[in-house]
Parts: C-alpha cells; structure tokens; sequence
C-alpha cells in the first residue's frame, strides 16, 4: 500500500476490523517512512454485468428489482418472504458466476422461473406470462397445458375430490348394531 502522505510503499498494518455486515474489513495502517497512520478499506468488487432491456437500454443488474417481481407473483400465495430473497440470490449468484459482461432481462427472467416453478406453480404462471410475453391466450393456454401434463406428483383436482369422497366413506362406514354404544 503506498502511503497517502509521503508515497512510500511500505507500511505495517496495526489494527484490522471486520464491518458489521461483513461486506468489508477497516484496517489501521503505519506508514514506515512517516511514521503517519491511515486507513484502508477493503470490499470485494462485485463485477456484475450490465442488464439490456427490451428497448435496447442498459442499465446496472440490481436484485431488487428481482424480489419486486417476484413479490407480485406471489401475491396472495403460501411463499415466505425469505423464500423470494433466497431466489433472487440464487439468481444473482448465478449472473454473476457467468463472467459476462451484458445479460439480456429475459435471459435473467429464464433463470429465475425453473426455480419458481418449484416454489409455486400459480406465482410461475404469473410471472411467465410477463417474462414470456404471451401476447394472446393460446399462448398462455399452452403454458398451462405444459403445467398440467408434467408429472409433479400432485394430485389434480378430480383426483383430489376422489379421495376426499374415500374419506368420507372410510369415516362413515355403518357400524354394526352390536358395536354401537348408547
């Protein structure tokens, strides 16, 4: 490190401290020629890549607007907060492993819903008809016929008021006139 004062190259550190979130560590330093202290701060570069929108735009990636999206798919949907935040990381994650330096949104929009579509299939839907942009119904029809054939191991709705009916039946079987009491 060279000094701020006198410019020598040469210093020893005397105090090192890591920040309250983490993100970077303060350290005291001492210069050896001068003998006048300084400090240094050292975050990890965080080298993201720029987004290209639809219109052609660039702008910086910002996870923020991830979550914003994704809160609206999930509006008025069993999905925890924390469960959005640790997708948009994912996705973040993701982006920034690529070593790329531009992403297109929709390329970014295609990472987030696999991991989506496990969480919950309604929210996928949701944000699919944004990201996929279906400009009619048939479009929107065949992502939801895609939905349907995949073997998810749920059950549909016919077969979940099948089993309810057995339930029923299992619960209310007549009791012979020897069991019962009263």
């Amino acid at each position: 490190m060279r000094c701020p004062f006198c410019g020598v190259f040469e210093d020893k550190v005397i105090e090192t401290r890591v920040s309250k979130d983490g993100n970077e560590i303060r350290r005291r330093r001492e210069c050896e020629g001068c003998e006048r202290r300084y400090t240094t701060y050292e975050r990890i570069e965080e080298s993201m890549p720029l987004v290209i929108k639809s219109d052609g735009r660039r702008e910086p990636f910002d996870r923020t607007k991830i979550e914003r999206g994704l809160l609206t798919s999930v509006a008025k949907r069993p999905v925890a907060r924390e469960q959005i935040a640790s997708l948009a990381l994912s996705v973040e994650r993701e982006v920034s492993e690529l070593g790329v330096s531009e992403i297109g949104s929709r390329d970014i929009g295609e990472r987030v819903l696999p991991r989506l579509r496990a969480l919950d299939t309604v929210a996928y839907v949701r944000f699919a008809s944004i990201y996929r942009d279906f400009r009619d119904l048939e479009g929107f029809a065949k992502e939801l016929d895609a939905l349907r054939q995949e073997d998810t191991g749920r059950h549909t709705l016919s077969d979940m008021a099948e089993l309810a009916r057995e339930d029923i039946t299992d619960e209310h079987e007549p009791v012979p006139p020897s069991e019962r009491t009263g």
